[in-house]
């Protein structure tokens, strides 16, 4: 056999994954996180369903700050799954297909989602 010592395509020090790519692969982890945050969701439910003492202490673990971050975590999750399911709803009507447009829609969907999230802890 002849061994050459060329990389392998694509070249995995080289190759660089795209806005869209990093954006998709996020789309899916959200996913999987709002899965697990529905965990999170009955806890919260089932505590409040289970009168004064239970929802007491449900509020000591929520104060934990690794819950917190959770929360945030989810509240962005759900905000960044929505924001991009639309842009999915937008693709499905055949728009903004274009290159050039896909970058600037994607800069705009972590934007919109982030900006989203700030507002629910600020305004809520």
């Amino acid at each position: 056999m002849n061994h050459n010592n060329r990389p392998l395509s694509p070249h995995l020090q080289v190759y660089r994954l795209p806005l869209t790519g990093i954006v998709s692969i996020t789309h899916r982890m959200t996913g999987v996180m709002l899965s697990f945050g529905l965990f999170l969701f009955v806890y919260l439910v089932s505590s409040i369903a289970g009168g004064s003492d239970s929802y007491a202490s449900m509020q000591e673990v929520m104060d934990i700050w690794l819950f917190r971050l959770m929360y945030w975590g989810f509240i962005y999750a759900l905000f960044f799954h929505l924001v991009h399911g639309v842009r999915h709803l937008i693709w499905d009507m055949g728009k903004t297909y274009e290159k050039e447009n896909l970058d600037s829609l994607a800069i705009k969907e972590l934007i919109i989602s982030f900006s989203l999230t700030l507002f629910t802890f600020i305004f809520v």
